[in-house]
């Protein structure tokens, strides 16, 4: 087992990417927490892990929260004495709204969860791994902080935001046994459509223009196969960087 006797909290872990990613590392050893604001649907994600002679513990976490972070992290040392790997997995899309057409309420929100939610995430489990002298942050970032406009300006701007963040964190501490890094998913079979819920046309049309290019759509298995290399000792030379999974989309 790849991740035997390590513990692990996955965000948005109640479907889609951070539900395959929880219910692999489970798989491979770890204990794993499942946090997500769903707080049922990640306990549905507990139960299947336990059926399957997995450990696992479902928080409820909204992660644009500071008080909910906190919490996340410091009941998970409560509950299993320490941690090991952190994924930053939860996020929400934009509406593919432009510029000219944001508020600052959607610009607030998206910044929020995508990039200031992993922020804090990560501030509040340093101390526990520069104690260790070792530990590994996964942040899942996409190819739309690699490229132009995959979709609004907010989500665009927040995914940019994660890799940078991915890169300063990997290079800064990685004298200190501390590993980060990204997974850059394309189009992968989730839910995570389900926030788009009143698209705006005219950033629509103009972010999904090249998406005739897509070789395939990926499944969820398929990005956690990645998360558990990147989360593994395995993959201990990688650190700072971005791994697309795309299927080749961005390689046109």
């Amino acid at each position: 087992m790849k991740l035997e006797n390590k513990i692990a909290i996955v965000t948005g872990a109640a479907s889609g990417i951070g539900k395959a990613i929880a219910v692999l590392y489970a798989q491979e050893g770890a204990k794993v927490v499942v946090a997500d604001i769903n707080l049922e649907a990640a306990q549905a994600v507990v139960a299947e892990i336990i059926a399957g002679e997995g450990v696992a513990t479902a928080i409820v976490a909204n992660v644009a929260k500071q008080e909910d972070v906190d919490n996340l992290i410091d009941s998970t040392v409560k509950t299993y004495g320490t941690l090991d790997i952190l994924v930053n997995n939860a996020g929400i899309m934009d509406n593919f709204v432009p510029v000219a057409a944001l508020t600052d309420e959607l610009w607030e929100k998206v910044i929020s969860v995508n990039v200031t939610g992993p922020m804090r995430a990560i501030r509040k489990a340093m101390p526990i791994f520069l104690e260790k002298k070792k530990g590994v942050i996964i942040n899942t970032a996409s190819i739309g902080g690699l490229c132009g406009s995959r979709a609004g300006v907010a989500y665009t701007a927040s995914k940019y935001a994660v890799i940078g963040l991915t890169k300063n964190i990997g290079f800064q501490y990685a004298l200190l046994g501390i590993r980060c890094n990204a997974i850059a998913p394309g189009g992968v079979n989730t839910n995570i459509g389900k926030t788009i819920d009143n698209p705006d046309k005219f950033g629509m049309e103009r972010a999904v223009s090249g998406s005739g290019n897509n070789p395939r759509m990926g499944e969820a298995v398929e990005i956690a196969q990645l998360a558990l290399f990147l989360g593994s000792d395995d993959s201990s030379y990688i650190n700072g960087t971005v791994v697309t999974a795309d299927g080749g989309w961005t390689a046109y």
